[in-house]
């Protein structure tokens, strides 16, 4: 069965009382619950970690290269513009890797803008809201059943 890692970074853990305005009602685990819905419909295996440590995700990301997961949906909140480490991690277990973000950064403070996994990512999805989380396993999905098939990957 594939297995799909949901890594989720800080504060992700305050959803549905953190910045509501921002980033919606729905907590992580209402989020994690139709995901693995979704699961259960499609025939994939949601694995989820969320972790407020820098070094609690480049760990487990290391896990998930040892364990044979097929590929990783990230929101990594404000490490996805701080941490080369979280980068080097991702880029040494070659899995693909879907850049999530619940609202729409490119809307928000210019630090936001960046992204330090971006350019290592199949795709970025963000300012829908919680179905990014959805399309973020869609596409994976996709990518493992038509590897090389990609048109704007290179």
């Amino acid at each position: 069965m594939t297995k799909i890692l949901i890594l989720q970074g800080p504060n992700l853990n305050r959803l549905g009382s953190r910045e509501p305005s921002t980033y919606g009602t729905r907590t992580l685990e209402e989020i994690h619950e139709e995901i693995r819905a979704l699961g259960t419909e499609t025939g994939f295996a949601p694995i989820f970690f969320q972790s407020n440590h820098e070094g609690a995700l480049v760990d487990r990301i290391h896990q998930a290269g040892d364990e044979g997961v097929h590929g990783i949906v990230a929101n990594l909140g404000a490490y996805t513009h701080t941490s080369i480490a979280i980068r080097d991690a991702l880029l040494s277990v070659g899995l693909p890797v879907v850049e999530v973000h619940l609202s729409n950064v490119y809307k928000r403070e210019s630090f936001r803008k960046k992204s330090l996994i971006s350019d290592i990512s199949a795709g970025v999805i963000g300012g829908l809201g919680p179905i990014v989380y959805r399309l973020g396993v869609l596409g994976i999905l996709d990518l493992l059943k038509n590897p090389g098939k990609n048109p704007i990957s290179s």
